[in-house]
């Protein structure tokens, strides 16, 4: 793929838009960069795709991805007024006009930077929820995949080295994904409870909860968690309350492989079906008589919600 054009089988793909033979559905495609017309307004950059597919969404279904993406009122400007993640939105409001069958994504927030990035994420999480087509996000940011995908393809070399269910490659240690400081585990809970005076909230889980930063979300919301590796501890027997790290779960040693590092390892612990990853040294593995199998406590000291 170079200079916007991929050709697949005699078709060319090119900027938001690929147009297949007439009697299958296009696929909506958005690069790093946004590619818009800068002669055009966001309403004729969208309308441009939109007028040359035969499976164009109607007005009321374009409605209704103006107000996902949240560009209503950008309709009447020009490119060259809008923020990188406004021009990203408009984007994909013009790939999603032709009405896909599929939509993808190659590494579309690549070009922003962190602000725009968490500007424009929760607008790719409601499309993700609400939306009834697939899509195929091409990303090296864990961040992006941990709060956006449900199944992971990890690939190196051009070769697949893990397929699933993103939480159980996440928290695959045996695999040969390493993602360095980055490394750890998706867990999925219900917001259960708010403490407006510590501005903490209680998600829970299958096999306990946590207490997290209150990001608003009100009670009974479904949320994602990412915990790091490098955030888990291990302890023989739950410690004392005297003690800064507020979360503690039981759990048992499902696996142990070796980290980047020879020093260090990686621990899969696991608590009623849920998962998680510490990164501790050898040396206290060995101390504390790590194997599969072993009942231990994990002491997680931050934990963060992704969406």
């Amino acid at each position: 793929m170079a200079g916007g054009r991929l050709v697949v089988d005699g078709h060319v793909w090119q900027h938001d838009s690929v147009f297949l033979p007439a009697h299958q559905r296009p696929l909506g495609y958005v690069f790093q960069e946004a590619s818009l017309f800068p002669h055009l307004s966001v309403r004729g950059n969208i309308d441009y795709g939109r007028r040359r597919s035969g499976h164009a969404l109607d007005d009321g279904a374009l409605n209704r991805i103006v107000d996902l993406l949240g560009i209503g009122t950008l309709l009447s400007r020009r490119p060259a007024g809008l923020s990188g993640g406004e021009r990203q939105r408009v984007a994909l409001a013009r790939a999603l006009a032709v009405g896909p069958r599929l939509l993808l994504m190659d590494e579309p927030l690549a070009a922003l930077d962190l602000q725009r990035k968490r500007e424009i994420l929760p607008y790719l999480e409601r499309l993700r929820a609400e939306l009834k087509i697939p899509i195929f996000y091409v990303s090296h940011a864990p961040d992006e995949v941990a709060r956006l995908a449900d199944h992971l393809v990890v690939l190196e070399a051009g070769r697949v080295q893990a397929q699933g269910p993103l939480k159980q490659v996440l928290a695959d240690v045996a695999t040969p994904i390493r993602l360095g400081e980055d490394a750890g585990s998706v867990i999925e809970g219900t917001v259960a409870e708010r403490d407006a005076h510590w501005q903490l909230a209680r998600v829970e889980f299958p096999g306990g909860g946590f207490w997290v930063r209150d990001e608003g979300h009100e009670i009974g919301r479904r949320v994602r968690l990412r915990v790091l590796a490098r955030d888990v501890s291990i302890a023989l027997q739950e410690e004392c309350r005297a003690t800064s790290v507020l979360n503690h779960l039981s759990v048992r040693v499902e696996a142990i492989a070796g980290d980047l590092h020879p020093a260090l390892t990686l621990v899969r612990l696991a608590a009623e079906g849920q998962s998680l990853v510490a990164r501790v040294t050898r040396r206290s593995a060995e101390a504390l008589a790590l194997e599969p199998g072993k009942q231990v406590w994990a002491q997680i000291k931050a934990v963060a919600v992704i969406g």
